[in-house]
């Protein structure tokens, strides 16, 4: 076994191959990952958060209290610090900080911003149920399936006489029933 290794080792060595590593060589491929994961729009477990008219006001309150400067440009000098401002603040607004996001808060205009974007979290499917579309988009929310038995439309007849309609989720079981199509072949 030994000897075989060591054979590799040595083509390894006068082949001049490479050995690759784990760690992406550029920050490209993580960047276009992580737009690519922003763009989708996933329903993360966010609460709503509409914004108060008064956010900054609140935010110089919150300073005054902790005796900070509350200059929009003022740097939170320590995490101690920090930590004890987004407290208060979570205390006062209701709605925390996301750990994704406490790297990007690093001045007092950084929070005020924070907190006065608003967080939506309708899916953008049933957003659409909302929008005014143009005459001629229709979008069906509640598809119909074919079944034989209970189809109307076309007295039972289908375009695809040999394909099953099969029901394999759990959430559509109780809902939507399932058709096995009979075969002309064992």
């Amino acid at each position: 076994m030994q000897v075989y290794l060591g054979k590799i080792f040595k083509n390894l060595q006068t082949r001049g191959n490479k050995c690759y590593s784990t760690k992406p060589k550029s920050g490209g491929e993580l960047k276009a990952l992580a737009q690519s994961l922003s763009s989708k729009g996933f329903l993360r477990p966010y609460k709503q958060y509409v914004p108060p008219e008064n956010v900054a006001d609140q935010v110089k309150n919150i300073c005054l209290s902790l005796k900070l400067s509350s200059e929009p440009k003022y740097k939170l000098a320590n995490l101690d610090e920090k930590f004890k401002f987004l407290q208060s603040c979570f205390t006062d607004f209701k709605h925390s900080v996301p750990n994704s996001k406490l790297h990007e808060l690093k001045t007092i205009g950084d929070v005020i911003r924070f907190y006065k974007t608003p967080v939506n979290t309708t899916v953008s499917y049933d957003a659409l149920k909302q929008i005014k579309l143009p005459e001629n988009l229709h979008i069906q929310y509640d598809y119909v399936r074919f079944h034989p038995d209970t189809d109307t439309k076309f007295n039972g007849q289908t375009a695809f006489p040999k394909s099953s309609t099969l029901v394999t989720g759990l959430k559509y079981r109780g809902r939507y029933e399932g058709h096995q199509a009979k075969r002309s072949w064992p």
